[in-house]
């Protein structure tokens, strides 16, 4: 288990995306701005916590059936935010003790919280990189520290392209990304979606009070992240309706967040 050292320093006056979203899903690693832009987001839009766990339970499924079904024991996670519950390594590391995970964030809480992030198991491996999503190069160089880019590798990216402003954009920085990695790699895409109506209101007050903008896009968008790759059933979906545990409680509903995962061939 690796970090890296400097610690940017944290500013507990301005409300951040990872914070908001880790009060959300019941984590205390956040300050009272968070708690206050966060429940007057939940008082305008309150399926925001649906949207939040329905986010983190897509992502177990995901990560469960890679590590699992198909044998996939390198992970990728960009745009991590803070340790809560199931976190990529918790659920990889659940199915394959050897898994070997990759975090990468640049906000100072993660960093600050990167010795809890990092309690991975003993066969396996956990580390952390300072680097923000736009610097791919930085993110391939210092992952490939830490994993092998010869065998396939899950990239995750998990409620962070939004936070690019321009699509187009975002569409290079995810193809620079699965550029680099070898065949039968996945990446895995998750982020909330237009809705034309209370959640596009509630991300305007959002984007007038945190530090950094979230754009939401169509699921049409979200699907061109996967160009060139071979998505695995049922597609481009609301993330609760992407594979649903046969254990799970009663009867999926839609939320303004779709999610994906594509086979690089």
């Amino acid at each position: 288990m690796t970090q890296e050292q400097s610690t940017p320093a944290i500013d507990i006056t301005v409300a951040h995306s990872p914070r908001i979203w880790n009060y959300w899903l019941g984590g205390k690693d956040n300050y009272e701005v968070d708690r206050q832009v966060g429940d007057d987001f939940r008082n305008m839009f309150p399926p925001i916590v649906d949207i939040a766990r329905s986010s983190r339970a897509f992502l177990k499924r995901a990560v469960q059936h890679l590590a699992g079904e198909a044998g996939v024991r390198q992970f990728l996670d960009i745009g991590t935010g803070l340790p809560t519950v199931e976190n990529t390594h918790q659920v990889a590391q659940g199915v394959a003790p050897e898994a070997r995970i990759v975090y990468v964030d640049n906000d100072p809480v993660v960093l600050a919280h990167a010795r809890v992030l990092l309690q991975g198991t003993p066969e396996g491996f956990t580390t952390y990189i300072d680097a923000d999503l736009s610097d791919t190069a930085r993110i391939l160089e210092r992952a490939a520290a830490s994993l092998d880019f010869d065998r396939p590798i899950a990239l995750m990216l998990m409620n962070i392209l939004g936070h690019v402003p321009d699509f187009d954009d975002a569409k290079a920085i995810v193809s620079r990304l699965v550029e680099a990695l070898p065949s039968d790699s996945y990446l895995v895409v998750a982020d909330g979606t237009i809705d034309n109506g209370p959640f596009d209101a509630a991300i305007d007050m959002w984007n007038q009070a945190g530090s950094l903008p979230y754009i939401l896009r169509t699921p049409e968008q979200i699907g061109q992240y996967f160009d060139g790759l071979e998505l695995l059933e049922p597609g481009v979906v609301s993330c609760p309706f992407w594979r649903p545990a046969a254990t799970d409680i009663g009867v999926a509903s839609h939320v303004d967040e779709y999610g994906a995962v594509g086979r690089k061939p």
